[in-house]
């Protein structure tokens, strides 16, 4: 994952897309943020695993900002933030559906038969097995809606 977004600056520099090789390069910084917080030296490469934690921890970031853009009414900055936001999406792995979502929960809820309070305990579970292919928004929605 890191050395394949490094191989992607140079055409996005090719390309003159501002956004994405600025996005890009702004990733490298995270990742070598990360390696450094983990111990690692900044030259060391991040496992795919903890690239797409990066990724996804960016992404998060990017709607955060969209929400927070919009209620400003800076439709230009949270235009900006889409478009990255976008590019960042490109490099995680497919996001399962919702009727996915859905059969895995129910299988969790009668394997472990939750109350409502131990909907974290439930939450835990169902994202463990989701692997993080699931948007935990809607994991969360999902898990409410089955145990109403």
């Amino acid at each position: 994952m890191h050395d394949r977004i490094q191989k992607e600056i140079p055409d996005a520099l090719r390309a003159k897309d501002q956004v994405r090789l600025t996005t890009l390069r702004g990733t490298l910084a995270a990742f070598t943020n990360e390696a450094v917080a983990k111990g690692k030296t900044p030259q060391d490469k991040l496992t795919d695993d903890e690239a797409i934690a990066v990724i996804r921890r960016l992404v998060k970031q990017r709607k955060d900002s969209i929400e927070q853009f919009e209620k400003g009414q800076r439709q230009d900055l949270a235009d900006n933030e889409k478009l990255e936001m976008k590019v960042l999406e490109e490099f995680l792995p497919a996001q399962m559906s919702e009727e996915k979502i859905r059969e895995i929960v129910l299988k969790k809820k009668e394997e472990l038969n939750p109350t409502k309070e131990k909907l974290g305990i439930f939450m835990g579970a169902v994202m463990k097995e989701t692997a993080g292919q699931a948007d935990g928004a809607m994991v969360k929605r999902i898990v409410e809606e089955v145990l109403q």
